[in-house]
């Protein structure tokens, strides 16, 4: 087993045997292979849904090397990602990723991210209501925003 994933998988079984969260850990290491940040679900502890392992890790390592920019950096995660924590890695500019179990085994013990893959992909339309409003009311920021703007992402 590699041994990235394997700390990972500790991780998810820590977690989820403390009544933390789901069955989920991950890690963020350098190209050379030294561990920057670990992590594992604590949705349950800490009542968010946003505590996912991939989340906490991407969290704790920014904080740890003082960025948002992990684009050096490699993800282990012991299941695929959800559409959050994929969007998180895309964001954070991740680019290598591995991981274990896969949505579909997470949707088999009752996670439902297919829901929100369905979601995203113009199907489950009754999953969520997003209307647009107040356009006008808030763009000025966007346009303030755009002039005093440092390249963030």
């Amino acid at each position: 087993m590699d041994k990235f994933m394997k700390i990972a998988q500790e991780y998810a079984e820590y977690g989820s045997r403390h009544n933390e969260g789901g069955p989920f850990g991950a890690v963020i290491t350098d190209k050379q292979g030294n561990i920057i940040a670990k992590a594992n679900n604590t949705v349950l502890k800490n009542n968010d849904p946003t505590e996912h392992a991939e989340m906490n890790v991407i969290r704790e390592a920014c904080k740890k090397l003082g960025t948002y920019d992990l684009g050096d950096y490699i993800l282990y995660t012991s299941c695929e990602p959800c559409p959050m924590c994929l969007s998180a890695i895309i964001w954070s500019n991740i680019k290598e990723v591995y991981f274990a179990c896969t949505r579909k085994d997470a949707g088999e013990i009752g996670f439902r991210d297919d829901s929100i893959y369905e979601y995203l992909e113009g199907k489950n339309e009754e999953l969520i209501k997003l209307k647009q409003i107040d356009r006008e009311e808030c763009i000025s920021l966007f346009q303030e925003y755009e002039k005093n703007k440092k390249t963030i992402y």
